[in-house]
């Protein structure tokens, strides 16, 4: 745990009593602070209180000695409406905050130069973390990864030299964090999303931006330029004095880091080096993972890991959970567990990734269907549709792609080994992917994921991947 001295002695209202919410109230108590804990949950306000923390209703009590709200990400601050705590706090006149606000402020307290890698993205912001913190733990460094991939950031051990905290950060705790000053930072891209919690893509692309406009003196910032948004944004950070590393996967750059057949590729000053190769590595399989891979390589240059270090940390990432996982291979076939793939942009990447794909999908449905995935249909062989989006997914593919609706994942899995392994494919896929939530017959895609892959180790033949 990091304590939070920054308010000893003071009265700190918390609201949002989840993971993070709870590990900021016990950061700010061990640091000194008062704290006064609030949710809309009655369940998590029950929880507060069995650890020990000050409960109230923040509609009813006087805000006149609060020195800040620690407002948890999930609770809107500026779009639809700011919820009525914030209001609360604006007329209070009482700052409003994050756990990583608390954070940043206790590094330049006590470690101002500790390293700090703060990594976001609309996409590809949970595997580029994930890389990061492997490459530096293959490097030697004391990792603490955490933020928005799971683990609350106060929960982790406090910064100090030769640890390196490595922390995805969502827009909705960017835009808790005014002082976020990371060493280095990563904006991997921007694209349409959460437009209802920022209003319009344009002040969504702004709050991404502060991540890499507030890199401290001396740190850098790294741009994936392959879109209008990133682009604009590396070229005023160059004019506001910042040391930009520009990403793409789709050009060469004159500077920078690219990648170019299977490579990545450092430019500069009209001279090029290779850094690391790709190929073969099946955990950072297509393009999407490519810019995940050159992104996570300029971090560690910027750290100076050196290239060996690198390239065997590239070849030795076993890829994040349920997002193109590799769980099994029998004979030709592969099995690929991409239970995270819940919409159809992100199947988008999977399809994109593989050949001869005996594909299963489905599960609750999602707006727009996958009807956008057209484009990849010649790759599918055949897909296996579970849930409730079956039917609906068997009216897109039509006669384009031969299918069958197996309602389950259990069934699925059985029909689609079968058929890879009768199809006498050299490279054949078992993928899944689903395009869909998983709430009609899971909870979350952790357990359809961890289903998937006790159902293919069951096969008879199935081996590891190595």
């Amino acid at each position: 745990m990091i304590p939070v001295a920054s308010f000893a002695g003071k009265t700190v209202a918390v609201f949002g009593l989840g993971g993070s919410g709870l590990a900021s109230c016990h950061a700010l108590k061990a640091g000194g602070a008062e704290v006064i804990a609030a949710d809309d949950n009655a369940e998590n306000v029950a929880k507060a209180a069995q650890a020990g923390f000050i409960t109230a209703d923040l509609r009813s009590v006087s805000w006149a000695n609060f020195a800040a709200l620690v407002l948890a990400p999930g609770v809107p601050l500026t779009h639809p409406v700011p919820h009525w705590s914030v209001l609360k706090a604006r007329e209070a006149g009482c700052e409003v905050i994050g756990d990583i606000e608390l954070f940043c402020r206790e590094r330049r307290r006590h470690a101002p130069d500790a390293p700090f890698i703060a990594i976001t993205g609309t996409n590809g912001k949970s595997t580029t973390t994930a890389l990061i913190a492997h490459l530096t733990k293959v490097a030697g460094y004391d990792t603490q990864m955490g933020g928005n991939i799971g683990t609350a950031i106060l929960s982790l051990e406090p910064p100090r030299m030769g640890r390196v905290h490595v922390i995805e950060m969502s827009s909705y705790q960017i835009d808790l964090t005014p002082s976020l000053d990371p060493s280095v930072g990563i904006l991997l891209n921007v694209s349409e999303d959460h437009i209802d919690r920022h209003g319009t893509i344009e002040h969504y692309a702004a709050v991404k931006e502060r991540l890499v406009a507030g890199v401290q003196d001396g740190g850098t910032a790294i741009v994936g330029v392959d879109d209008g948004f990133c682009r604009d944004i590396a070229d005023r950070l160059d004019r506001a004095g910042k040391n930009v590393v520009r990403i793409s996967v789709k050009n060469p750059l004159a500077s920078g880091i690219y990648v170019e057949h299977g490579d990545i590729v450092r430019s500069s000053g009209g001279a090029r080096s290779e850094v690391a190769a790709l190929g073969g590595i099946g955990s950072l399989r297509g393009q999407h993972n490519a810019q995940n891979a050159a992104c996570a390589a300029a971090a560690a240059l910027a750290m100076d890991i050196s290239l060996e270090v690198l390239q065997n940390g590239l070849r030795s990432f076993p890829g994040l959970a349920h997002r193109m996982e590799q769980v099994g291979r029998r004979g030709n076939v592969l099995f690929v567990n991409d239970s995270k793939g819940t919409n159809a942009d992100a199947t988008a990447h999977a399809l994109s990734s593989f050949s001869d794909i005996f594909w299963i999908a489905g599960g609750k449905p999602k707006a727009g269907g996958i009807t956008s995935l057209t484009g990849f249909f010649p790759r599918i062989r055949k897909a296996y549709l579970i849930g409730e989006a079956a039917q609906e997914f068997s009216g897109t593919l039509g006669t384009q792609v031969p299918h069958e609706i197996s309602q389950t994942l259990d069934v699925a899995v059985a029909h689609a080994a079968r058929d890879a392994a009768a199809a006498g494919l050299t490279d054949a896929v078992v993928l899944l992917s689903p395009a869909c939530a998983s709430f009609d017959q899971y909870r979350n895609f952790e357990i359809r994921g961890t289903r998937f892959r006790e159902l293919v180790q069951a096969l008879p033949g199935v081996k590891p991947v190595v």
